[in-house]
């Protein structure tokens, strides 16, 4: 008898052991089931929960105490203060210099940082902005972007050197840095709106807020980097650890640095333009009323100005880290300064040109020959996907999402992941805007899928032939650069005021750097694995499915998560247009006073729906993969 229990013990020892994969498909039917006995009719949120009371309260204590509260008569006060300052100068020394002489300055100033093909750059750029009829428009861009930009780098470049010198200075700012970037632009605005009032400070202090983590993380990335050697060497010489610091590290890291001062004008530029909602001035404006008249055309222009003004912040700051400078420059930079100032016929006869007729006529043509086509594609998408997926999460019980998230999340990304998306769950349904949240999530899903079936399959065959590549990357790089209002415009043309408008300006809006990702994730597999591969006598499309995807299967990951990200902010955004959800709560908590709690608490909603999912599909990333049964 024992003999044959240690028989059939060892067999059943010797059995595969089930993988990960169908550990996944037993949960999900066991899911599938609960869910079947839980669900609820999928009430609708409540207009008076204890969440838009809270947050309705302190608004009427800042409106009641803002004069009175040492907090803001000794703290915020005085920082919006020194914001209205500093805009004020930048201002008054851009509208000082004049048409022709801010030309002439950006021309000298690209010369010197550049070269010379730069500073052409800028001087046509510039130029193109009076030929659009928006340089007073797009000086006040200007303004906002380099006032947000001076302070991000004021503040930030000193929190990176001591994030990146000091561990614990890192491990504390890290998920504040994960937050920060998470959050959608419409999130921002609200709490600034409460605290800084509309206008100029509280725009500026919002995209200062959204362009900070950047350059915290690129300049601690590039003092991290120096080489430890020549850090060894300079301490051998006798050097303190400030002389290391001013003399070795912030020389060897200014390559980086100046990629973090890059990609933070970038960051700016993007949400000065959606601070129009709480009344920046600039290009926003005009992208905001156009959106008011579904003008499609006045959009353009005013999207082309500002990726005029991205590309060439973007060129020069970009040539700036490796440009060689050679002795003459001052010269050459005050000769092209003063034949710029003394040619350039500027004035109210200055040439103007608008492509808003034109982009209006065929917008109206597309419109009326393709209403069919977009219906039909519209009314398929939320038969087959939308429908569906916002009917079984609207009525799923908070509590028991919460602990689907839980399970898959701590099976597929880790127990700290999954903790951490859990709490945001119950944080959106503490908040009182469950049902909301879901047909946010609804739609995020829907996009994000479409998104990532177009991303991979561009980023493949960009992967894999060159010129495909180089002839779509003047589309990304222009789609990447576009302010995200600009997308609500040909889809809202196509498709009209409903929530799939809002799917279709997230695609187009979050493919661009999926592609990206993608592409290099495939071009990243070791040519000698591919050789491998070939030699073994796999086709094209075995090499594909079997080498290159699995190979580049963190970087597929991390082009979801960033997917997922950029359709967040974007579906959100389409609550001006008909997406309805919390979009829709935040642009009512601006434009109604009795709606204020409501709108804040979706904004904060947005933001832990944005952890939720960056909680999950980066914890997946870093999730090493295993055989599967």
């Amino acid at each position: 008898m024992t003999a044959a229990s240690a028989s059939w013990t060892g067999r059943i020892s010797r059995l595969p052991r089930p993988g990960k994969r169908t550990y996944v498909g037993v949960l999900a039917l066991v899911t599938v089931v609960a869910y079947l006995g839980v669900r609820t009719s999928g009430a609708a949120d409540s207009d008076s929960s204890a969440a838009f009371r809270f947050f309705t309260d302190v608004r009427t204590w800042v409106d009641d105490n803002r004069d009175t509260s040492p907090v803001f008569l000794y703290g915020i006060n005085y920082v919006r203060l020194g914001v209205v300052e500093l805009v004020g100068a930048v201002q008054s020394l851009l509208y000082a210099l004049g048409g022709a002489g801010l030309v002439a300055a950006a021309g000298a100033l690209s010369l010197v940082l550049a070269g010379w093909r730069a500073a052409v750059l800028a001087v046509a750029g510039f130029l193109s902005l009076g030929v659009l009829g928006l340089w007073d428009e797009s000086v006040d861009t200007l303004v906002l972007t380099l006032s947000a930009v001076l302070l991000s780098v004021l503040i930030g470049v000193p929190i990176g050197v001591l994030a990146a010198r000091v561990r614990a200075v890192g491990a504390v700012l890290r998920p504040v840095l994960d937050v920060m970037q998470i959050m959608p632009t419409f999130a921002y605005l609200a709490p600034m709106t409460l605290l800084f009032l509309i206008g100029s400070p509280a725009a500026v202090i919002a995209t200062l807020i959204y362009a900070l983590p950047v350059t915290i993380r690129i300049t601690a990335l590039g003092i991290r980097e120096v080489s430890p050697t020549t850090v060894e060497a300079a301490t051998a010489l006798g050097s303190t650890r400030w002389q290391v610091l001013r003399k070795v590290r912030l020389p060897t890291a200014a390559p980086a640095i100046v990629l973090a001062v890059n990609q933070t004008i970038m960051m700016a530029l993007s949400m000065v333009v959606v601070t129009a909602l709480i009344d920046a001035p600039g290009l926003g404006e005009n992208i905001i009323q156009a959106l008011e008249r579904v003008n499609v055309g006045a959009a353009f222009d005013a999207g082309l100005a500002i990726v005029i003004l991205a590309i060439v912040l973007d060129r020069v700051t970009t040539r700036a880290a490796t440009y060689r400078r050679r002795g003459i420059r001052v010269t050459a930079a005050a000769v092209a300064a003063a034949v710029v100032v003394a040619l350039i016929p500027w004035g109210d006869s200055f040439p103007t040109f608008s492509f808003a007729k034109p982009v209006n006529d065929l917008s109206h043509w597309v419109e009326f020959h393709w209403y069919d086509a977009t219906e039909a594609i519209k009314n398929a998408v939320s038969a087959a996907l939308l429908n569906p997926l916002e009917s079984v999460l609207t009525t799923t019980p908070w509590w028991f999402f919460v602990l689907v998230v839980a399970v898959f999340g701590t099976l597929v990304s880790g127990w700290r992941s999954a903790v951490i998306a859990a709490l945001a769950a119950a944080g959106i349904a503490g908040l009182g805007l469950w049902l909301h949240a879901m047909q946010t999530l609804a739609t995020v899903l829907v996009a994000t899928l479409v998104t990532m079936a177009l991303g991979v399959l561009l980023g493949v065959l960009c992967a894999r032939h060159d010129r495909f590549a180089a002839g779509l990357r003047p589309l990304l790089d222009a789609a990447q650069t576009m302010p995200s209002f600009v997308y609500l415009l040909p889809a809202l043309a196509l498709f009209g005021a409903t929530r799939f408008t809002a799917i279709v300006a997230a695609v187009i809006y979050a493919v661009p750097p999926v592609v990206r990702l993608v592409e290099r994730g495939i071009r990243d597999v070791p040519a000698t694995v591919v050789e491998a591969a070939l030699s073994a006598g796999s086709t094209p499309r075995q090499l594909l499915w079997k080498v290159q995807l699995p190979m580049a299967r963190s970087g597929l990951l991390l082009a979801a998560n960033q997917g997922i990200v950029m359709v967040l902010a974007m579906v959100v955004v389409g609550g001006l247009v008909g997406a309805g959800a919390l979009g829709y709560d935040v642009v009512a908590g601006f434009a109604q006073r009795e709606d204020f709690g409501k709108g804040l608490a979706a904004g904060f909603a947005i933001v832990l729906l944005g952890v939720l999912l960056d909680r999950l599909t980066q914890g997946l990333s870093r999730t090493p993969a295993k055989g599967h049964s």
